[in-house]
C-alpha cells in the first residue's frame, strides 16, 4: 500500500522567472522519480503524491530522503532551486485542524499556514509572540504557525518577520489551499 504525501515547493511561480515551472512538468518529474497518483493543485508548487512500497511506515528520515530526491531532481531536470517541504497525510490534517485563528480570519486568503522546514523550527517563532502585531495575529500549532495578515499578505510586517525568523526555510499557503490539499491527500 502506498502512503500519500504533499510536497510544498517554496517560491514557485510567484517571484521572478527563475522560479517558473509548469505544473505538467512538475507532475512528470514526480512520476519519473517513481511516485504514483501525482496531482498538482493550483500553479504554486503544491504536489500530492503516493510513495510506493509502504509496507513499513514512512518515517521522518525517509521523508527527508524523499525531499532530497525531489530537490535534486528539480535542480537537475528543471533548473529550479526550491526548498521542498514534504508532509504526511496526518501532518496536513493536523495543520488544517489545529488552526487557532479560524474565528479571526475574515478572508481565508489572508490566513497563512506557515510550515517550517523542520517541526522544531517553530521554536524560532516564539519570540515573535511577545511583540505587538495588531491587527495581525500569530499563533503556533503542533506542526505549523498561523498568521492572520489583516491587510493582505503583500503588506504584512508579520509575514516578513516570520519568514526572516525561519531563515526563509519554510513555506506558506493560505488556509483555503491547505484545505484543498487535505481533501486531495485524503483521496476526496
Amino acid at each position: 500500500m502506498a502512503s500519500r504525501h504533499v510536497a510544498l515547493l517554496r517560491g514557485v511561480n510567484n517571484a521572478g522567472k527563475s522560479t517558473r515551472v509548469s505544473m505538467a512538468d512538475l507532475r512528470v518529474l514526480f512520476e519519473r522519480l517513481g511516485f504514483r497518483d501525482v496531482r498538482t493543485l493550483l500553479n504554486s508548487g503544491n504536489v500530492v503524491f503516493s510513495v510506493p512500497d509502504s509496507r513499513r511506515p514512512v518515517s521522518s528520515v525517509r521523508r527527508g530522503d524523499v525531499r532530497g530526491r525531489i530537490e535534486k531532481a528539480l535542480a537537475a531536470r528543471l533548473g529550479l532551486d526550491s526548498r521542498v517541504i514534504v508532509l504526511s497525510r496526518r501532518e496536513v490534517a493536523v495543520a488544517v485542524q489545529d488552526n487557532p485563528l479560524a474565528g479571526v480570519a475574515v478572508n481565508p486568503s489572508w490566513l497563512l499556514v506557515v510550515v517550517p522546514g523542520k517541526p522544531s523550527d517553530r521554536e524560532r517563532l516564539r519570540p515573535l509572540l511577545e511583540e505587538r502585531w495588531a491587527p495581525e495575529r500569530l499563533a503556533i500549532g503542533r506542526r505549523a504557525a498561523y498568521l492572520w495578515c489583516a491587510r493582505g499578505v503583500a503588506d504584512s510586517r508579520l509575514w516578513s518577520a516570520v519568514d526572516r525568523a525561519l531563515g526563509r526555510s519554510g513555506t506558506a499557503r493560505n488556509i483555503s489551499t491547505m484545505m484543498k490539499l487535505m481533501a486531495l491527500v485524503e483521496g476526496e
